[in-house]
This record gives C-alpha cells, structure tokens and sequence, in this order.
C-alpha cells in the first residue's frame, strides 16, 4: 500500500506513514476529484475500513488529509462509533498522530507555524484555516481560478457547480455573494476559488 502513495506524500513522510497503514482491515483508495471533500474515512459493514483521498491535491495536503482520515479510523477504532465525528477524541488522535510529521524535513518552513496553529485545536477540514488554506494552495498546479477575495465588489463569477454569484461586501471574515439567478444570499470563505466572468 505504501508503494501506492510514493507519488502523493512528501517521501520523508513515507515511513511513518506506511507504519499508521499497518492493519489488515484498513484500504486506503485514491480518487478522482471531488469538488465537496479532499478525503473520507468509512467503517464498512464487512468489518474493513476504508479511506479515500483525492488524487489532485498538492504533496502537503494529501498528507495532511491522509493523516486526518487515519485519525478517524484510530479513534474508532480506540473510542467505538459513536463518538462525535471531529470531537475529542479524534481532535486529540489527530494531533498525537500529526505530531512527528510537524518538522522542517515534512513540510516547507513557512508552513510549519500555520500548521503548529491549526493543530492546537483542529477543525473539520483546514479549509476553514484561511491562512493555512492559502498557504497551502501555493504548491497546487497552477489554475484559471480566482481568490473571492480578488473579486471586485459587484462583478460576477462562477463556482464549480456552474452556479452565478455576483459579489457582494466583506463581513467579518466571509464575504457576502448573492447567487443572480435566485437572489439568495451566500456567504463564501475568502480562500474559496471561483471563475471571474467577464461582465
């Protein structure tokens, strides 16, 4: 399995990773992309365990979401299944099993602060890191995609659904979009990537 993932990860990681794979009811699957998640974790009713990554994502953030999903199966595996999804006892198996992998030779030096950060209390998904989110996206293949917040106020753009928004003011920290064809409000995360439309 860990040969399957040599082209994912950043090869320093490669084997403490291979040890977190070692169970026999534990499959680890790379798919195409899937706009709503990066990966997902499932205890499947023939008693395997299966875990799927998404295989656009940057070295950096496959392995992050690797460890994020390997860290839902460690904790039901250590707590049951009826735990929260992302409660304490996966936060605390998340941040135990990230640990070793916070170091210079893993990730790039300018990450590591944002992850030490993020990992004091983490989330669902980095995503709603706006700063680590942003960090991260620097090592994806380039794309024809625009920052929200590089949209100007009034203009148009297009998510990946083919929905049309037309942008509208920054609140606190979301900015506030109506979608053109309803009228509904929407609030985006600054670090969220649209297609401007020219209008």
């Amino acid at each position: 399995m860990a040969e399957l993932l040599n082209d994912y990860i950043p090869e320093s990681a490669l084997a403490r990773v291979k040890r977190l794979l070692e169970h026999d009811h534990l499959v680890v699957k790379i798919k195409k992309e899937r706009k709503t998640r990066h990966g997902d974790y499932l205890a499947l009713p023939n008693g395997t365990h299966q875990i799927t990554i998404n295989s656009n994502l940057n070295t950096y953030r496959f392995l992050i979401t690797l460890l994020h999903e390997i860290a839902h199966f460690e904790a039901y595996q250590n707590f049951g299944r009826f735990i929260k999804p992302h409660g304490k006892e996966w936060k605390q198996t998340f941040q135990r099993i990230m640990l070793p992998f916070l170091n210079p030779e893993v990730f790039p030096s300018d990450l590591l602060p944002l992850l030490a950060r993020h990992f004091k209390n983490p989330k669902a998904t980095s995503d709603t890191d706006t700063a680590l989110a942003l960090a991260l996206k620097k090592f994806d293949e380039p794309n024809n995609k625009t920052y929200i917040f590089d949209i100007p106020k009034g203009c148009e753009f297009r998510l990946y659904n083919g929905k049309i928004f037309k942008m509208g003011k920054k609140r606190v920290k979301r900015y506030e979009c109506i979608e053109v064809k309803t009228g509904r409000i929407y609030l985006f995360n600054p670090n969220a990537e649209v297609e401007l439309l020219n209008t």
